[in-house]
Formats: C-alpha cells, sequence, structure tokens
C-alpha cells in the first residue's frame, strides 16, 4: 500500500488516526505547510485499503493506492 499525506493541505485534524481500523497512521513532529502538526504513515504493511482515511479527510489530503496499481 502507498498512503500519502499532502503537506500542503493537512491541517492536522488526526481524523486519519481516529478512524483507521488498523492503526496505520501515528502522531508526528512533522508540520504541514502551513504549521500544523501532521501525523505520520507508521505502519502502512498493516492498511487493508479500506480508504476511511482518504474519504473522511476533511482536507482531502489522503491519498491510499495499491502498490503497482
Amino acid at each position: 500500500m502507498k498512503i500519502t499525506i499532502d503537506s500542503r493541505y493537512c491541517k492536522g485534524c488526526n481524523v486519519c488516526i481516529d478512524v483507521c481500523p488498523k492503526k496505520v497512521f501515528e502522531s508526528s513532529n512533522s508540520r504541514s505547510n502551513a504549521g500544523y502538526l501532521m501525523p505520520e504513515v507508521a505502519h502502512a504493511e498493516s492498511c487493508i485499503n479500506c480508504a476511511l482515511c482518504e474519504r473522511l479527510c476533511p482536507d482531502t489530503c489522503i491519498n491510499v493506492e495499491k502498490e503497482g496499481a
């Protein structure tokens, strides 16, 4: 799985952390372009491609795609 978070738009709401059933995301010290603390993809190997993070992100800054797709 390839999961990306667009640092141009992320506002650090952490919805992705809260909705992920496999705990793929964690808090981090990385900042978005606007200075918000962003989550990070910490366990991509656990992703089951449910795309809840992508669908529920209020800033549409998460992209989930299968590797090689």
